[in-house]
């Protein structure tokens, strides 16, 4: 999603001939290449009818249905297909088998530039309406896009919107869910001397009517292993930045603390580890706070969720604490 390319699905990345479906376009290209081989004579059939729905129709890819984009190529015979999928199709039309050579549909690229069409996410609540052009760009950062699943304990390629993730984490990830905007959390390892991308089981908080996603990790940090805590939003970067959060680490009559801004579910979980936005504590100070004989891991983290609130008179910002 971060990605202003499509990228075709569903197909693997050599395809042989009997493995090509053949796809029949509801409007056609006219068949318009003179014996001369002239690559720029593409224009469109008269058949068409401009309607901005059986243009869009017309600039869908036959082999993945995604819309095309420049360049856009055509066979001999005028069917044409997506730059992605040229290269996976041994150089032959999908539909009439013919040799593909490198003809541009121009026509079919201009009259692109004249459509203005709907975001993907409107069925989501976009209301936005863009040029062709533009749309692509748009929809990679539209604010109505669904969120990646943010479980960290292994690769989760669910979407969706916050409530469905929710759900998906309760039922499927089985994650811890708790409401308030305090917290309490005991951490434990046996044998802390082996720090391998060791991930904690996720805690969801819900206060003030959103979620908060509470992350527990060990990694290296160069040659140093370290743990580290820090806190994700359930929601886009601008909400993010409504709320504050805390965490305090401590033991043997030291502690550590960490105060800042919780990161969007839009920045992946090793996104935000590897930026080291979070609280981090280097293994001997973490065995120190453990007390004992440094053998077992014995990490209690506290915290607590505030959000900030505009101070109408001075305009400074005073926190709102959870009950």
């Amino acid at each position: 999603m971060e990605s202003d390319s499509i990228d075709c699905m569903a197909l693997s990345d050599v395809m042989d001939d009997d493995e090509i479906h053949h796809h029949q376009l509801s409007s056609s290209l006219s068949k318009t290449h003179s014996n001369n081989g002239n690559s720029n004579n593409s224009t469109l059939s008269s058949a068409v009818h401009p309607s901005t729905t059986s243009v869009h129709e017309l600039l869908e890819c036959p082999v993945c249905t995604n819309s095309m984009y420049p360049p856009i190529h055509q066979c001999h015979n005028g069917h044409t297909l997506c730059s992605t999928c040229k290269t996976r199709v041994h150089n032959r039309c999908p539909t009439c088998r013919q040799e593909l050579g490198d003809i541009r549909c121009l026509a079919l690229e201009k009259v692109a530039e004249s459509l203005e069409l709907p975001c993907k996410y409107l069925s989501l609540g976009c209301p936005e309406i863009f040029p062709y052009y533009s749309k692509l760009k748009h929809e990679a950062l539209c604010n109505f896009r669904p969120y990646s699943c943010p479980y960290a304990g292994s690769e989760c390629a669910v979407v969706g919107d916050i409530p469905f993730l929710v759900t998906h984490l309760r039922d499927d990830h089985k994650v811890d869910m708790h409401s308030g905007c305090t917290f309490n959390h005991r951490y434990v390892k046996s044998n802390p001397q082996e720090v391998e991308n060791a991930t904690w089981m996720l805690t969801v908080f819900h206060c003030f009517g959103q979620y908060f996603c509470l992350h527990f990790e060990a990694f290296q940090l160069g040659v140093a292993p370290v743990y580290m805590a820090f806190l994700r939003f359930m929601g886009d970067e601008i909400e993010a930045r409504n709320y504050s959060y805390s965490l305090e680490v401590g033991g043997n009559g030291r502690k550590l603390t960490w105060e800042g801004t919780p990161r969007s579910i839009r920045d992946s979980h090793r996104k935000v580890r590897d930026s080291h936005d979070g609280l981090i504590i280097q293994r001997n100070m973490a065995l120190f706070f453990s007390g004992g004989d440094r053998k077992e891991l014995k990490l209690r983290v506290t915290g607590r969720i505030w959000k900030e609130q505009q101070n109408p008179e001075g305009g400074a910002c005073i926190p709102n604490l959870c009950s």
